[in-house]
């Protein structure tokens, strides 16, 4: 029987019990990893984790939003007190609330900076003693254990994007923690990297005429979906000719996991179907 690459590890997913972090999830367990799996509502994250021990891999649900002052703590304690080790974090929750600059509300601003920018630098903060010891400790039994971050990105936020100034300054600030702390991490032996995501089709992104579709965030009705003809103009800029699915969102963010990649770090990997600016 061949080994699977991550078996053993621990790897904390945070969004994933829907969409791309549920993917994400399934594709770490089908390589052998235990995964604490984390969503808003327990329903989705209990559904993830019990498709994860349908594939052979054990999980564990830490419910919450990333954004909430105490799950950063929580959601690292979870890992060490339920698998007693802690080996890859993908920084993945996330939403858009568009509007152009002179319309959008100190509310929308912070939202979406707090969930894809703050939220991750706590989870990353709580992170680094537990990571320190674990490193301190193989280097006393004289291995090199190899940890990985895995930061989700976009597009937006390499290249801007109208209508996004929240999202993309946020997205912004990603690509520069990870090449921080890839700097920082590195004596560790941790890799930190990002994949920026292009178009990618999911519950948020979905092509529907309903322009009154909205999903419920923490308590706010965000709109949802894209307009047929929009969506259809922009598979045609991308050069594959179609958006992506979740499975192949997962598949980049599995490349920056695997032993493979040790010795890539401070990366952006751009996962858009060869779209290169937007």
């Amino acid at each position: 029987m061949t080994s699977r690459k991550l078996e053993g590890k621990v790897a904390l997913v945070t969004g994933s019990g829907r969409g791309i972090g549920r993917s994400i999830a399934l594709k770490l367990a089908s390589e052998g990893a235990r995964l604490v799996i984390n969503d808003l509502d327990d329903g989705p994250a209990q559904d993830t984790a019990q498709a994860v021990r349908a594939l052979g891999a054990d999980a564990v649900a830490c419910i919450g939003s990333v954004t909430a002052p105490d799950f950063a703590e929580r959601f690292v304690g979870t890992a060490v007190d339920q698998f007693k080790g802690l080996d890859i974090i993908v920084n993945n929750a996330g939403y858009t609330w568009d509007n152009v600059i002179q319309k959008m509300t100190d509310e929308q601003w912070y939202a979406i900076l707090d969930c894809h920018l703050t939220a991750p630098f706590r989870i990353l903060r709580a992170a680094q003693p537990v990571i320190r010891a674990l490193a301190k400790a193989d280097g006393e039994a004289g291995v090199r254990h190899v940890r990985k971050v895995v930061n989700i990105s976009s597009m937006a936020g390499l290249f801007g994007n109208a209508g996004q100034a929240n999202y993309a300054t946020a997205k912004a600030g990603v690509e520069g923690m990870t090449r921080t702390l890839a700097k920082e991490w590195g004596r560790l032996n941790v890799t930190v990297n990002a994949v920026a995501y292009g178009l990618i089709k999911t519950r948020l992104t979905v092509a529907t005429n309903d322009a009154s579709a909205t999903a419920n965030i923490e308590g706010r009705e965000i709109k949802v979906g894209v307009n047929p003809g929009l969506m259809d103009a922009m598979e045609k800029m991308i050069p594959l000719g179609r958006g992506g699915t979740p499975d192949e969102a997962a598949g980049a963010v599995y490349l920056f996991c695997i032993p493979e990649s040790d010795y890539v770090s401070g990366q952006t990997l751009v996962c858009s179907g060869g779209l290169t600016g937007i």
